[in-house]
């Protein structure tokens, strides 16, 4: 099932993709976030078969998959193409920052290139979203605390990020999620799904998911020793090789540009870049 968040008639709603559309969901609770904290997607898959959709995808406006998420936990050089390819070591624990929720971003909306910069690079990346609240997960029966998986757009700051990865990550509007949620029971394995970045229709990024330092599972195993993750957290999970920083001459988005992350099984997430 593909659960979507989203703006109709200036009400917030949320609501599952069917092939025509989208079937409002709303009339079942408050939104997305509160559906999977009271374990109601399989009550919510069973409404939705059948049924036939309340609204076309192009009579909305997709909002972040999960707007309002408690925590948006994100993983660093968790590919070791990618820590060859900016001169880091691969780590031997997860590197874990967290970004804010004024920097999340829907499908087809904006991500701004800041004024204080202009090395303003791409990070496609597999995005986990939290079922149930937890702590202590063992690895072993870690994936059965994930509702769903998405796609993750890290557009980082690089010059800001030198000197604090915290700043790097937090310019407004910068980490755009979505178009939907796919549930886990869609995805029994999320790593063996294959990731594409395109900027500008050109492939920037190309990768799978078994490449991972550090699987889904051990991620939430270490996240979860440190902290409680709550339904409807974002993890996103690290992106490969490829990214701007690492060519040579380093490839920067631009005012103008068009940038897409597709995820085998998920979809496509794709945004436009303006300037600040």
């Amino acid at each position: 099932m593909r659960l979507v968040s989203f703006r109709h008639a200036g009400a917030h709603k949320f609501g599952a993709v069917v092939e025509e559309g989208i079937v409002d969901l709303s009339a079942r609770g408050p939104g997305l976030r509160q559906a999977i904290a009271a374990k109601a997607l399989p009550e919510l898959a069973a409404f939705v078969k059948g049924r036939r959709p309340d609204f076309a995808l192009e009579a909305v406006e997709l909002l972040p998959v999960i707007p309002d998420p408690d925590k948006i936990l994100c993983i660093g050089v968790n590919y070791a193409s990618h820590a060859s390819e900016v001169g880091r070591e691969p780590p031997a624990q997860p590197s874990v920052f967290s970004r804010l929720h004024n920097t999340l971003v829907r499908h087809g909306g904006d991500i701004v290139r800041p004024s204080a910069s202009t090395n303003f690079d791409f990070e496609g990346e597999l995005a986990v979203v939290i079922g149930e609240r937890c702590r202590h997960v063992p690895r072993a029966r870690a994936l059965n605390v994930v509702a769903g998986y998405t796609c993750f757009l890290d557009a980082s700051v690089r010059d800001f990020q030198k000197h604090s990865v915290t700043a790097g990550k937090n310019f407004p509007a910068t980490g755009p999620l979505g178009p939907w949620m796919v549930t886990s029971d869609v995805i029994p394995d999320p790593q063996a799904l294959e990731l594409t970045t395109r900027l500008n229709g050109s492939v920037v990024q190309h990768d799978t998911t078994n490449h991972m330092i550090f699987d889904v599972a051990t991620i939430i195993e270490y996240l979860s020793t440190v902290t409680w993750l709550e339904p409807g957290d974002i993890i996103a999970t690290g992106t490969p090789d490829g990214v701007g920083l690492g060519r040579k001459p380093p490839l920067w988005m631009k005012s103008g540009d068009k940038v897409e992350v597709e995820i085998s099984g998920i979809g496509t997430l794709s945004v436009n870049v303006i300037d600040e």
